[in-house]
């Protein structure tokens, strides 16, 4: 590889919004990987940036780094990944993200109706909880939609 063709950390940082210090722990958990010039610093083949994109979609829908970092393991090694592993990446997650989107319309559509059902009685509230009935059924927020009530992840 040319070494015109790497880019500093400064030059992917300002590419892909990542901080410096995310790109490091990026590259210490095996995410991303870096080369290192005769004096040490840090030289990225263009393609992390398509790798940080990947990172970046994959953590807005909740998705972990440990899974991040399995659906990266499976991409080829020694050629630049296309189009289509990207979707075959991608796609495993699909079904996921169609749950979060129908859970937060319905979080959306359930709020616009508490706030402005104009009720004004907890007997006819759909969020009323007497005596923590919906506690026997568990921990957490158990009227959220499922999808929403997943513990975050790391």
């Amino acid at each position: 590889m040319d070494a015109h063709d790497l880019l500093t950390i400064g030059e992917v940082v300002d590419r892909s919004g990542f901080p410096h210090s995310a790109l490091r722990y990026y590259e210490r958990e095996g995410l991303v990987s870096a080369t290192r010039t005769s004096g040490g610093q840090r030289r990225y083949e263009r393609g992390v940036l398509r790798r940080l994109a990947f990172i970046r979609a994959a953590r807005a829908i909740g998705i972990g780094l440990d899974e991040v970092r399995d659906a990266l393991d499976r991409l080829p090694a020694g050629r630049t990944p296309t189009k289509a592993d990207w979707t075959r990446l991608s796609r495993s997650w699909r079904g996921r993200l169609d749950e979060q989107i129908e859970a937060l319309v319905a979080l959306r559509d359930g709020l616009d109706s508490c706030i402005g059902c104009g009720c004004l009685s907890l007997a006819r509230c759909r969020l009323w909880n007497p005596g923590d009935r919906i506690g026997a059924q568990g921990d957490g927020a158990r009227l959220l939609p499922p999808a929403l009530r997943r513990p975050p992840v790391g």
